[in-house]
């Protein structure tokens, strides 16, 4: 059952292991309400990609998940034919004694041999959730293509004809910002800007998601990762995935209080790049010993 309520949204998350504040669980029940797609912006790792999974656990619905990438196009979005299986029709039709060829070619077509890309099937599964992740690795023209089945969430199939949903998907996009969507696909879409969470936040996280860290551990590990975001001099700041792997590796090597020596050696789960490593391993040693 869809959720009345902004609190009740909340709850609902919450239950899943997601923590929203007050505006991103708003902005989730209107666009439940308001069956509009919900467009989710901000630094890698805020949990962009985990509230449409835990939007998709809550409601009991399938998540349909659209992995963007430079050089997508519409095919790898919406279908494509089963080349392999329509050669094998063909040759079981010959040895069959064949067919008429305009029979033969129509065959071909079926629905059976039709393979379902990530929109096509939100469609033909809806209700369902939609995730079209990092949006914005994609080009112009990709955005026009969204931009079009969200208008109408039907596509058409030139041998078959129009898919169209008998439920609109509840569909979430992501983008990182490496560049700007354009203003009309924004306008399709409610908009909502996810940033890292404050410290208590962010402990209530690790304590949610990761039961077995202990509490202290847990403050810990998140004061230090707040104190690290407000580096500029990190090629990528840690998010809150970064986080909870770290106290998870942690916690697997016994750890229930932060030390320099567990830490530096646990460095591989918190950040990504060589640089990053050298300049965490000197920030952490001017903390820890303080």
């Amino acid at each position: 059952m869809e959720p009345t309520s902004a609190p009740e949204v909340a709850a609902r998350l919450r239950e899943t292991g997601y923590l929203s504040d007050d505006d991103l669980a708003t902005v989730v029940f209107l666009a439940l309400r308001m069956q509009r797609p919900l467009l989710l912006e901000g630094e890698p790792g805020t949990g962009k990609t985990a509230l449409a999974e835990a939007v998709a656990e809550c409601l009991g619905l399938p998540l349909v998940r659209l992995q963007c990438y430079e050089g997508i196009d519409a095919t790898q979005a919406l279908y494509d034919w089963d080349f392999p299986r329509q050669i094998l029709h063909l040759r079981a039709l010959e040895a069959a004694g064949g067919a008429e060829v305009e029979e033969a070619e129509k065959s071909l077509y079926d629905e059976r041999f039709l393979l379902a890309r990530p929109v096509l099937a939100a469609l033909q599964q809806a209700p369902a959730v939609l995730l079209v992740d990092e949006v914005d690795r994609a080009d112009d023209e990709f955005e026009a293509f969204l931009l079009e089945v969200l208008s109408t969430y039907q596509v058409t199939i030139p041998e078959l004809g129009t898919v169209k949903a008998a439920t609109p998907p509840i569909v979430v996009l992501t983008s990182n910002r490496t560049r700007e969507l354009h203003d009309a696909l924004k306008r399709r879409c409610l908009y909502h800007w996810i940033d890292h969470p404050g410290l208590d936040r962010e402990v209530e996280i690790l304590r949610s998601r990761a039961p077995e860290v202990s509490e202290q551990l847990a403050r810990q590990v998140a004061t230090v990762v707040q104190q690290l975001r407000d580096r500029h001099d990190l090629e990528k700041p840690p998010g809150v995935a970064e986080t909870l792997d770290w106290a998870r590796a942690l916690h697997h090597l016994g750890s229930t209080d932060l030390d320099l020596d567990s830490a530096s050696r646990t460095l591989g789960a918190l950040v990504k790049y060589r640089e990053d490593t050298e300049r965490v391993r000197h920030a952490l040693d001017q903390m820890l010993r303080t």
